[in-house]
């Protein structure tokens, strides 16, 4: 029998490199990559982005929505209603890695908020933090939202500068496993980040 798993990506906030993280997370691991809504597409979106990093295998989005901002309100733009029946977990073979979109408050619908979604999907979840300033509030409230709906946590990633102060203490107080450090990567490659997620990461955590 074919061994299926999910890996959840969530962040802390948006535009603090959960692409990136995922991108590296589903390359290193060989696995497929799916963010089941895309709200903003001026750009190619983050599914063609994670395939330049050098994401072999992607999944379509369940939704394109053209505005960047939160699903609910992408969605009522758009002039449609987002389907929660339609963002299961797909099927594949090997490992699923699945990006969230913003931070584990942001809404899908009108009730319906990502921390609920992942709470569905019971798949374990990694959530990504920057180390700038104001990280460990966003940390700390990010993880507690998690847990109060039982959301499984596999531990947190950091990116960014090295800030061993506020990681430790988001580690300790959040009782959470730290799982790695992804720098800032200037040129952002698909080689630069393999590089970069072998040193600051060890796969088998992610096992």
């Amino acid at each position: 029998m074919t061994d299926r798993r999910a890996i959840v990506v969530t962040g802390t906030d948006t535009d603090i490199g959960k692409t990136v993280f995922a991108a590296g997370l589903a390359a290193a691991m060989r696995a497929t990559y799916w963010k089941p809504i895309q709200a903003g597409i001026e750009e190619r979106g983050d599914t063609a982005r994670v395939q330049a990093l050098g994401v072999a295998r992607v999944l379509p989005e369940a939704y394109r929505l053209a505005t960047p901002c939160s699903p609910h309100r992408a969605a009522a733009l758009d002039g449609i209603r987002i389907d929660a029946q339609l963002l299961a977990l797909p099927a594949v073979a090997g490992t699923l890695v699945v990006e969230g979109a913003g931070g584990v408050l942001v809404p899908i619908d009108g009730e319906l908020l990502y921390a609920d979604l992942f709470a569905r999907w019971a798949a374990p979840v990694v959530l990504v933090a920057r180390t700038a300033l104001g990280t460990i509030n966003h940390s700390l409230l990010s993880l507690e939202a998690l847990r109060s709906r039982g959301v499984p946590i596999l531990g947190i990633a950091f990116v960014g500068p090295a800030v061993p102060d506020s990681e430790e203490t988001i580690v300790r107080l959040g009782r959470v496993r730290r799982l790695g450090r992804l720098p800032w990567l200037d040129p952002l490659t698909a080689g630069t980040l393999a590089a970069a997620f072998g040193e600051g990461f060890d796969l088998g955590a992610f096992a």
